[in-house]
């Protein structure tokens, strides 16, 4: 688990670098949607990169900053790094959609590009860290990044207005960010109820590696196809702090197709007139598809760095 005073910490180092999102409610779907597809950079990932690079000492610092991402881990790296006049050694695989390629650049980050998945990225990056002595800092793996992800909880709760037990429903990829948010939500810090809300995690039945740890305890034998969820794609580190977490705080994780993201994305353009990315979409798929429960809900909306062509595509289906 993640100690409260890192939780507190982090809200502390985190706020006065990040936007604070809006949190509106669907009425037809009965659920409030925690907008971070507003946030800098686009996407949640800035606030646990913040708190990892503002949290670093000053030999970590010096010894250079190597991560491997999808995309948002990455810009929003850069986005911190920029704040200590750092740069950071982005890891990521050949086929990262351009607009997360170009948030990279405009942070200055620095591009290493890896054929194959995520994990090849991943791996590349560590050992490429190992080689070089510098510091590495994985987009889940990690506790200052997973408090970082857990200000989104913390801001939300202060948001809403009445204070009735809602279930949260979070997208997973490595586990970072809904370890972040079962820390804030099972604690008694932060929600005062006497019933403990319900946490589910959602991810493309395309790469369901953390599904798989959760459900079965290993990850072998997934064949990953390409999803829009790309940010949520790829293999978990074997060793990762977010694989117990996972298994203690979320009560399920569920699966959603492709088709199901598409209409989703459609969704939210039409009915909230906002652009999200796949890896955001799953969420709301999960509530329109009925895969969640029908308590009132927390959808958090992880992002919107979409190609800006795909989306017109999807939304043009529909």
């Amino acid at each position: 688990m993640i100690p409260t005073d890192w939780l507190i910490e982090a809200r502390q180092r985190v706020t006065p670098h990040i936007h604070q999102t809006p949190l509106t409610y669907d009425a037809d779907l009965n659920v409030y949607l925690k907008w971070e597809n507003q946030q800098v950079t686009g996407s949640f990932k800035v606030r646990g990169a913040i708190n990892k690079v503002l949290s670093l000492q000053d030999w970590e610092r010096q010894r250079g900053l190597v991560t491997a991402s999808a995309g948002n881990h990455g810009a929003g790296l850069a986005y911190a790094s920029s704040k200590i006049q750092e740069q950071v050694q982005v890891f990521v695989p050949e086929s990262t959609p351009q607009i997360k390629i170009d948030h990279i650049r405009e942070y200055g980050g620095i591009i290493h590009f890896i054929p194959g998945s995520y994990g090849d990225a991943e791996r590349s990056a560590i050992e490429y860290a190992h080689q070089n002595q510098a510091s590495y800092i994985s987009p889940y793996n990690d506790g200052q990044i997973i408090a970082g992800q857990a200000t989104v909880a913390i801001e939300a709760v202060d948001q809403l207005k009445e204070k009735a037990l809602y279930d949260w429903v979070v997208p997973v990829g490595g586990g970072g960010l809904i370890s972040g948010i079962g820390a804030v939500i099972k604690s008694k810090t932060f929600l005062n109820h006497e019933t403990t809300p319900r946490l589910y995690g959602v991810q493309s039945e395309a790469s369901p590696f953390m599904y798989n740890l959760y459900k079965f305890g290993n990850q072998d034998d997934i064949k990953e196809l390409p999803s829009l969820a790309d940010g949520l794609s790829g293999e978990v580190e074997p060793d990762s702090i977010t694989i117990p977490i996972v298994k203690q705080l979320v009560d399920d994780i569920l699966l959603v197709t492709e088709e199901e993201i598409k209409e989703a994305i459609h969704y939210a353009w039409i009915k909230h007139h906002q652009r999200i990315e796949g890896s955001a979409a799953v969420v709301l798929a999960a509530a329109l598809f009925n895969h969640t429960p029908k308590r009132p809900l927390i959808l958090i909306m992880s992002g919107g760095n979409i190609q800006p062509k795909t989306h017109q595509q999807i939304v043009g289906e529909y």
